[in-house]
């Protein structure tokens, strides 16, 4: 009878393994932005800290490597230029993530970024030739009329976005439509491969806009920019692979679900820790893409994926 009670213990430990494993991560993402302030009151810019943090990773990068030496470049060979553009794609996405992060408020800046499933149906209708289904149709004038609320301008009349920040959010979660698209495209490449390929592809192009923007170093000490490769090295990593272990062992509609704890402790770490007040419209709006990304979730069991790149 104790073997058996063991056995029950250890199959309901091994079956909400994987639910701990995406709050874990979504709970991370949710309060990412404030390592990230943190740094830039110490004076290292956005674009320094995405270079910096990225190539924290480079540990796991090496491993994943060395591991899979002999069929890394057998990989490579059998989607180069959606691999290359996989890396720019996700380097634009993290880059301007982070950057938006930095320059606008916290819950709009995560509400615009979960637009990407009305860019995602968009981009499999347009360009993958996915037949728009109910549910599908259903997602873009859901998503559509949040991002009209979110965005509504009346000044001007008509929805536009309100500073820098918003129009970082929207090109990083587009971008993130996009890579995710790469993904599914890719699909006889690794997810190790691929993760190694997207978090190289932030290092290239956070430095490469550092190199031809000009941009020196900031006058930070080593110890900041430390904690900057440690964050990359610790908490991004854990992050990445938290989903990819929750994705990976979770039927993909549940895991895109619990994602979107993200929102919570988003909204919750920022109401508490700083001054920035959630309008109505934006309750509005963000539930109005919650309900989108929701019912996003639900057509992925037509259509199921488990990779996921973060």
């Amino acid at each position: 009878m104790g073997s058996i009670g063991d056995s029950d213990r250890a199959a309901k430990l091994h079956a909400a393994t994987p639910v701990f494993s995406l709050l874990l991560a979504a709970t991370l993402w949710g309060i990412f932005w404030f390592p990230l302030r943190w740094l830039e009151q110490f004076g290292l810019t956005g674009l320094w800290q995405t270079f910096f943090i990225y190539t924290g990773t480079l540990w796991v990068v090496i491993i994943i490597l060395w591991r899979q030496r002999l069929d890394f470049f057998r990989e490579l060979g059998l989607a180069p230029w959606p691999l290359l553009f996989m890396a720019l794609t996700s380097g634009v996405c993290n880059t301007t993530f982070i950057l938006a992060m930095l320059e606008g408020e916290v819950m709009r800046v995560l509400l615009l970024f979960y637009l990407s499933p009305l860019w995602a149906t968009l981009i499999g209708w347009l360009f993958l030739k996915e037949e728009l289904h109910v549910l599908s149709i259903g997602v873009l004038i859901v998503a559509i009329g949040g991002a009209v609320v979110m965005l509504w301008h009346p000044g001007m009349g008509y929805p536009w976005p309100a500073d820098k920040g918003d129009w970082l959010a929207l090109v990083a979660g587009i971008s993130f439509a996009i890579l995710n698209s790469l993904v599914r495209f890719t699909d006889r490449v690794s997810i190790p491969v691929k993760t190694s390929v997207a978090w190289f592809g932030a290092i290239l192009v956070s430095g490469s806009l550092i190199l031809f923007s000009g941009m020196g170093l900031p006058e930070v000490s080593f110890q900041v920019a430390g904690y900057a490769w440690l964050i990359g090295a610790l908490m991004m990593v854990i992050m990445t692979f938290s989903v990819v272990y929750g994705v990976t062992h979770m039927p993909v509609h549940r895991s895109a679900i619990i994602l979107l704890f993200e929102l919570v402790a988003g909204a919750v770490s920022s109401q508490w820790l700083t001054e920035e007040v959630i309008l109505p419209k934006e309750w509005i709006g963000g539930t109005l893409i919650v309900i989108a990304a929701w019912l996003s979730a639900r057509r992925q069991l037509q259509s199921p994926d488990k990779d996921l790149i973060v």
